[in-house]
């Protein structure tokens, strides 16, 4: 009698683990990493993934797949670490974020994280990214006797400071947090750098949000040391060191960053503020200021200077009750009340009748002409913002993206129309 030996299969090796504060938090992505690793993935918290990924059992791993949402804002420095760890040990990072602010996620990114979902995963993106990172990675280039830089810092405006030009100035406020200022601003600026193909016009697009300005975040560049030496010594600064203080997008759009660190929006007086547009308009043929929410000293100078200034808002009581303080406060001090255009971010539809009536209740309660009216964007507007890049290099038939151009191409050919009348 012959006895067989009952062979056990060995278990299938870990390829991936997921990294989190709670996985349950993430129940999509469960459902995702089943669906794609079946049994060879495991679930790591945070507290246990720099212990593990020290250990030779995470030989095996191909990637991480690290979930966080708004309440991990307050515990980066753990998950830089985790992300860091991971990338010694050549292991891949997918980062899967929900509701975490643009600031964080590209702190995050930058350490070297691989790609990018947000969550709730879209259908299919995690099969993307998961092919994505499984790409081998280039052959190494051969050995250079110079360094070569792991960053390259995008150039600064390569013409030269002629002082020819006349610019067309177009501040952006926002009448409450969170209305899309920075958002419209941004694209607005890159619409119009792009509005022509043979005869475009050179755009540059301000940061005065000199505490958390994050047009850098929405175009993914770095902040130069070089805007705060402008800042800090306006009355002493000319045209060339104000172009080489700027930073060019794609090679059209020229941005003067907010600085590196929070300043107060005091650092510069009226004075300052008419010194850096003299220069801009001077160099410029439109000039898009991203403003500060908050009205300051210097407020008044570039409502001053302004052809046209877009206060954005968005249909609820805030804004109403921001736009009658605003109006009210202008008025006192005979300032230029007229020159404000109320943008509203985030219309209602066209075929939503009751909302439509609202809009139309709100601007003659507040007496008020609300001349241009945003959709919704949706999550495109978020993801393209998250991955630094305009709206028309991420999700060209977004309607907002339609609008804001639309609202560019306006603009140009009434530049144009007084160029001419002026000729």
């Amino acid at each position: 009698m012959t006895s067989v030996a009952t062979l056990q299969p060995e278990p299938a090796p870990i390829l991936a683990c997921t990294i989190s504060r709670d996985v349950q938090n993430f129940d999509l992505l469960i459902d995702d990493m089943e669906l794609e690793l079946g049994e060879s993935w495991g679930d790591l918290s945070f507290e246990d993934a720099t212990t593990f990924l020290a250990q030779p059992e995470a030989a095996t791993l191909e990637f991480v797949a690290i979930a966080v949402d708004g309440q991990d804002e307050a515990d980066l420095s753990r998950i830089t670490d985790i992300i860091r760890t991971a990338k010694d040990r050549q292991i891949k990072v997918i980062l899967i974020a929900d509701q975490v602010s643009p600031i964080a996620l590209h702190q995050l990114l930058r350490l070297g994280a691989e790609d990018f979902v947000p969550y709730p995963l879209p259908e299919g993106a995690l099969r993307e990214a998961i092919a994505r990172v499984r790409i081998p990675a280039p052959a190494p280039a051969p050995v250079q006797l110079a360094a070569v830089p792991t960053e390259v810092t995008p150039p600064a405006p390569t013409f030269k400071a002629k002082g020819d030009r006349d610019g067309v100035l177009l501040p952006v406020h926002g009448l409450a947090g969170g209305v899309g200022t920075t958002t419209f601003a941004t694209n607005l600026a890159w619409e119009l750098a792009n509005v022509s193909k043979t005869d475009a016009p050179r755009v540059c697009l301000l940061d005065f949000a000199f505490q958390f300005g994050s047009v850098s975040t929405y175009l993914d560049l770095p902040r130069k040391e070089g805007v705060f030496e402008i800042l800090s010594d306006v009355a002493s600064a000319d045209s060339d060191s104000f172009l080489q203080s700027m930073l060019t997008f794609n090679e059209k759009l020229h941005v003067f960053t907010a600085p590196p660190e929070m300043l107060p929006l005091e650092i510069v007086s009226g004075e300052d503020i008419t010194h850096l547009i003299e220069m801009a308009q001077s160099n410029f043929d439109f000039v898009v200021i991203d403003m500060p929410s908050t009205v300051v000293s210097w407020t008044e100078t570039v409502l001053s200077r302004a052809h046209v200034y877009f206060a954005v808002m968005e249909l609820d009581l805030r804004s109403a009750q921001n736009v009658l303080r605003l109006v009210r406060a202008l008025k006192a001090e005979d300032l230029p009340v007229e020159k404000l255009r109320y943008v509203l971010n985030r219309a209602p539809k066209f075929t939503d009748l009751s909302a439509r009536s609202r809009v139309k209740r709100m601007a003659e309660s507040l007496d008020i002409d609300i001349e241009v009216q945003l959709p919704d964007g949706g999550k495109q507007i978020t993801q393209a913002n998250d991955h630094g890049l305009p709206i028309s290099e991420n999700a060209a038939k977004n309607p907002l993206r339609r609008e804001i151009q639309k609202l560019a191409k306006s603009l140009y050919d009434l530049n144009k129309a007084v160029e001419a009348g002026k000729g």
